[in-house]
Parts: structure tokens; C-alpha cells; sequence
């Protein structure tokens, strides 16, 4: 999944308590989604997520070999693409990747080529 080794790092005894109130159905399906990771590492990971892309702190999630195959697609909302932290913009052509963990993320045009 998405990658940032800060909540891997610090345990949780040293971060900070905060709370944050969620739907009930939203956080059951973050603790379906997370599985063993726990929902509240995920929200961390989301949340780092969110900052490095808003922050231009792009880090590389995913590398060309961890991509097995890919499929022509189209945007239809802003991307970024995950070997090469490119934005990818609505209606441009893009790549679906499929990663070995059998996810689809998402890969700008040339982001495969050697080079």
C-alpha cells in the first residue's frame, strides 16, 4: 500500500493523542480495509499520505519491478503517478499498473520506460 515509514518508527507511546470523530460505517470499513495494519496506522499512512503530495515531498511508493502488468487508461480526476510522483491530469492518458500484491495504482505515460 502507500508508503511512509514514520508510523513504523515512532511507537505510539511517543505521538501525540488526538481525537477525530468518523462515521461509524467509515470506521468499519477502515478496519476491514486495514486488516492486521489496524485502522488507526492506516489513517496515519493516509494522512502522510496527503501531506507529502500536498507538500511536494513526493516519495516513490512503488518501483518499476514491483509492477507486473499494465493497462491503458484514461484520468478522470487529477492522478499522481506512483514510480515517478508526476501528476497525471483528468481526461490525459495514463497507465493502470497492477502490482504484485495485486493492486491497480496508478503510472504516467513513459513512467516504465528504461531511462
Amino acid at each position: 500500500m502507500f508508503a511512509n515509514n514514520t508510523a513504523t518508527r515512532i511507537p505510539t507511546t511517543e505521538m501525540d493523542v488526538t481525537s477525530i470523530r468518523l462515521e461509524r460505517e467509515l470506521k468499519d470499513r477502515l478496519k476491514d480495509l486495514a486488516g492486521n495494519q489496524g485502522y488507526q496506522a492506516l489513517i496515519r499512512e493516509i494522512l502522510w499520505n496527503y501531506v507529502q503530495q500536498k507538500s511536494g515531498a513526493f516519495k516513490p511508493q512503488f518501483s518499476r519491478s514491483d509492477i507486473r502488468a499494465s493497462i491503458p487508461a484514461t484520468a478522470e480526476r487529477e492522478e499522481r503517478c506512483v514510480l515517478t510522483g508526476e501528476f497525471i491530469r483528468p481526461q490525459e492518458p495514463m497507465l493502470l499498473g497492477l502490482t504484485r500484491h495485486g493492486e491497480l495504482v496508478p503510472l504516467s505515460i513513459g513512467s516504465l520506460s528504461e531511462g
